[in-house]
């Protein structure tokens, strides 16, 4: 019953305590429904209603000792009742669970680490059931992304737009055709077969790197990083890891992600404003952190031809090893991006390229480079270059054109302290 095991004299409102409730267990609520109703649409919206109905009765009577408990319960009792009331609902729920009885279960994958990949133990989190299934290979690759980000990851449609650098119209319509595929192709919410994992695979790195790009450089809010939404994607990449110990593109990802997060403490200031890499104080970084992910690169790389995420975290590797910025191996770094532009070319790869080429072969070099991807539609919106652009010219002592850039990237930029610094770069 609402209100059972309340503890009274939280220090904080009813409104923060689910706003922190949401953020924290979110995921592993839609994850349950799902499970249980094997709808998407249906357990979004009685998510949203066990939230809404917290906001209503914990203000008068109290934060519930377990909150998690509280929503899933509330959630399930509007499931229900939305049942009871559309019987054509029921219904389709009723095939899509014959459905699901009738697919053979695929055997649970083993997350022990001894080894093997597969064993008798379940997942330890339904999330990454959820996860597989918004990968299913029957959606498009960036249906899939962003419908994961929406539903999993708790970002906001316009959130997952500016990951995507598409407009809040066109993401929104991707999320509800990704869901309608999944209706109309009736695909199961199950992790999927041994056979199927890897092909699978692809998908779910994407996502989770998806993921941790939010919390690295948050699109929009009062902050520059979302170390929730980083963490998170770590924890997701540990699990994955454990899940396909053989896969060394899962080593490459989480490599990556613990080499880039290691950073966190330094890339901002005291009043939250970002801190370039050249400026960042290296004895406040993760050095743990660090030996873990380099551990991880070597794996990640030997055995064969190298993944994007393996790649990537060998970039990662050569940042975090250097004692400062003129100690870096920029020649190693701008082969390594070669490398990665063979594997995953794309406009964002050109532009993390232009930029080495600047600290190995000087600031009018990758200038030319960064002139050359003007014509690039994602680009052309995208703070990161414009910023690029901005810091080159600069550098070159075009101080006009450097404010000009700079009053472009900070109609562009989503976060508060990143208009701060950009401003502070015009005052100067």
């Amino acid at each position: 019953m609402p209100g059972e095991g309340v503890s009274p004299g939280e220090d904080r409102g009813a409104a923060e305590a689910v706003e922190a409730v949401f953020r924290e267990e979110r995921g592993l609520l839609l994850a349950s429904l799902v499970r249980r109703f094997g709808d998407l649409d249906l357990a979004e919206e009685v998510t949203s209603e066990a939230i809404e109905a917290a906001l209503r009765h914990w203000p008068a009577e109290g934060v519930p000792a377990r909150p998690g408990a509280w929503l899933l319960t509330t959630a399930r009792r509007r499931a229900v009742d939305r049942l009871r009331r559309d019987q054509a609902y029921a219904a389709r729920l009723a095939v899509l669970a014959a459905d699901a009885e009738r697919a053979e279960p695929a055997p649970a994958p083993d997350v022990s680490g001894s080894g093997s990949g597969f064993g008798s133990d379940e997942l330890p989190d339904e999330r990454l059931q959820l996860f597989f299934t918004c990968a299913h290979p029957a959606l498009a690759a960036e249906d899939r992304t962003a419908l994961t980000l929406r539903c999993l990851a708790g970002l906001t449609t316009p959130e997952v737009a500016r990951a995507f650098l598409v407009p809040t119209a066109t993401m929104a319509q991707r999320i509800v055709r990704a869901k309608k595929k999944i209706r109309e192709a009736r695909i199961p919410f199950r992790v999927p077969g041994p056979d199927e994992l890897p092909g699978r695979l692809p998908g779910v790195l994407q996502v989770v790197y998806s993921v941790f790009t939010e919390g690295y450089a948050a699109s929009s809010g009062p902050r520059l990083q979302r170390l929730d939404l980083a963490e998170e994607a770590i924890r997701l990449a540990r699990i994955l890891r454990r899940l396909l110990p053989a896969e060394r593109e899962s080593a490459g990802l989480l490599a990556l992600l613990l080499l880039v997060h290691a950073r966190r403490d330094a890339r901002t200031g005291p009043e939250g404003e970002p801190v370039l890499l050249e400026d960042q104080d290296r004895g406040r970084w993760d050095r743990p952190m660090i030996e873990e992910g380099r551990d991880l690169v070597v794996r990640a790389l030997t055995g064969g031809p190298a993944g994007p995420y393996g790649v990537q975290a060998a970039i990662a590797a050569l940042h975090d090893e250097a004692t400062d910025v003129a100690a870096t191996d920029w020649p190693q770094i701008v082969a390594l991006y070669d490398v990665l532009l063979t594997l995953t070319p794309s406009p964002v790869v050109a532009l993390n390229r232009a930029v080495a080429v600047a600290m190995r072969d000087g600031p009018g070099a990758g200038l030319a480079l960064l002139d050359a991807l003007a014509g690039e539609p994602k680009l052309r919106a995208y703070p990161p270059y414009v910023v690029a652009r901005g810091d080159l010219l600069g550098r070159l002592g075009r101080d006009g054109e450097a404010a000009a850039a700079y009053r472009e990237a900070l109609e562009l930029a989503g976060t508060e302290p990143e208009r701060a610094a950009l401003r502070r770069k015009l005052g100067e």
